[in-house]
């Protein structure tokens, strides 16, 4: 959601990083917290925590995860995301030629269905919801690379045919997740965290500015 289809200037990792730095009381380096966008944020804040060397308990995680998430919310409140220009059309006209429409996303469900809230977007298979389906990252047993969000998402939506998914993501763990889904398209969007060039270097089969 975050980067791809919803804009919100990159706020979610901007709360993590703080959120993160402020409870092992050290920043955290730009390249770690690199390595941990495009998943679970839950996952995210126990890798940081483990990459400075940090407790990454399930106790010590889920403390820092409820904060993080009253902060994000906070967040949100204050400067409220707006999708990216052109996606709710795209979406609308995907579904109207039968293509079923899924957002999957790092996000647990209840930050993700107070962000839906905010942008009026509706989930379901009624020909006027905004899409047909979410999968937040509190639903598979592992986040980004992992296919496991893709594989609920054609579940969701009741494809069985992986060649004719396309997964599209502005994270190098977007892209993997994609490809380890054995998706038939694995589309890089340079609208979030990494430039297409940074895109470049990650397994896909299509990359758009």
């Amino acid at each position: 959601m975050a980067g791809t289809t919803v804009d919100e200037g990159g706020l979610v990792y901007d709360v993590l990083e703080s959120t993160v730095a402020d409870a092992a009381g050290e920043p955290v380096p730009h390249d770690l917290l690199l390595q941990w966008k495009g998943t679970s944020k839950w996952e995210a804040i126990q890798g940081l925590l483990r990459g400075l060397g940090q407790d990454p308990s399930t106790a010590q995680v889920d403390k820092i995860f409820d904060g993080f998430g009253e902060r994000l919310v906070t967040a949100y409140r204050e400067t409220p995301p707006q999708p990216f220009p052109g996606v709710p059309e795209m979406f609308e006209a995907l579904r109207s030629r039968g293509v079923k429409v899924a957002l999957q996303t790092g996000y647990s469900a209840e930050i993700a269905a107070a962000i839906l809230d905010g942008l009026g977007w509706t989930v379901g298979p009624a020909s006027d919801a905004t899409v047909d389906a979410v999968v937040t990252s509190d639903l598979v047993a592992a986040s980004r690379p992992a296919p496991y969000l893709v594989f609920h998402c054609m579940e969701a939506t009741g494809v069985q045919d992986v060649r004719r998914v396309l997964v599209a993501g502005d994270t190098p763990n977007d892209l993997g997740a994609g490809t380890n889904a054995g998706a038939g398209f694995v589309v890089g969007v340079a609208t979030g965290s990494f430039t297409h060039d940074q895109l470049a270097g990650e397994p896909h089969t299509h990359l758009l500015p």
